[in-house]
C-alpha cells in the first residue's frame, strides 16, 4: 500500500497530465454505451453492479441514462489497492441481491488486463446469474489482456499508459476528476 500523497504532489500530478478526454467527450461515449445497454437489457430487469470503487463514478454517470427497471448493488474487488500495478485480487464486499436467475451488468471505470472484470463475472456466474454483461467506460489498448478480453459495452479506448479521473486513480486519489488523463512519464 502507497502512502498517502500530499496536496502539492497531487496537485503536480494533475497539473502536468495529458488530457486524453473532456467531459463533454466522456458524456457522449456514456449516452452510447447507455443506448447500446438499453436496445440488449431494456426488457431483462437487470441487477446492476457497480465494482468498487472504479465504477462509482461510471456507474453514477451511467444508471441514470438507463430509463428502464434495474435493481441496483455494488461489489468491491481490487487488484491494486492504492499501487499502481496491480496484485492478488482482494474481496472487500459481495452484492446484497441474490444473483440467482438474474441478468446482470457490471459497470466498471477501465478493462487493463481483464483479470477482476473476470474473476466478478465468475463469481456472478458461481451465484447463479442467468447472463453477465459488462461495461466498462474505458479500455486500455495493449496485449498484455490476460483475463477478460473485452467487455460487452465500451465507451472509450486509452494508450497503454497510466490514467485517472473519472473513477480511475493514481494512487487513490484523482478518482474525481471530471475528465481521463495520463499521468506524465507514465
Amino acid at each position: 500500500m502507497n502512502p498517502q500523497l500530499d496536496i502539492e504532489t497531487i496537485e503536480a500530478v494533475l497539473a502536468k497530465a495529458d488530457q486524453l478526454y473532456t467531459e463533454r467527450e466522456i458524456s457522449a461515449a456514456l449516452d452510447e454505451i447507455a443506448g447500446n445497454i438499453t436496445r440488449q437489457l431494456h426488457n431483462k430487469h437487470p441487477v446492476c453492479l457497480s465494482i468498487m470503487l472504479g465504477g462509482l463514478v461510471p456507474a453514477g454517470q451511467l444508471l441514470p441514462r438507463l430509463n428502464f427497471p434495474v435493481e441496483i448493488d455494488y461489489i468491491h474487488a481490487t487488484r491494486y489497492r492504492g499501487a499502481t500495478e496491480g496484485n492478488e485480487l482482494h474481496w472487500i464486499k459481495y452484492p446484497s441481491i441474490s444473483l440467482e436467475n438474474r441478468t446482470v451488468l457490471l459497470i466498471d471505470d477501465i478493462l487493463d488486463e481483464g483479470l477482476t472484470l473476470q474473476a466478478v463475472v465468475e463469481y456472478c456466474q458461481q451465484q447463479g446469474a442467468e447472463q453477465v454483461f459488462t461495461a466498462a467506460l474505458v479500455e486500455k489498448q495493449h496485449k498484455r489482456r490476460i483475463g477478460l478480453q473485452h467487455a460487452d459495452f465500451t465507451g472509450l479506448t486509452v494508450p497503454d499508459r497510466y490514467v485517472f479521473g473519472y473513477g480511475m486513480d493514481y494512487q487513490n486519489q484523482l478518482r474525481y476528476v471530471a475528465g481521463i488523463y495520463a499521468v506524465h512519464g507514465l
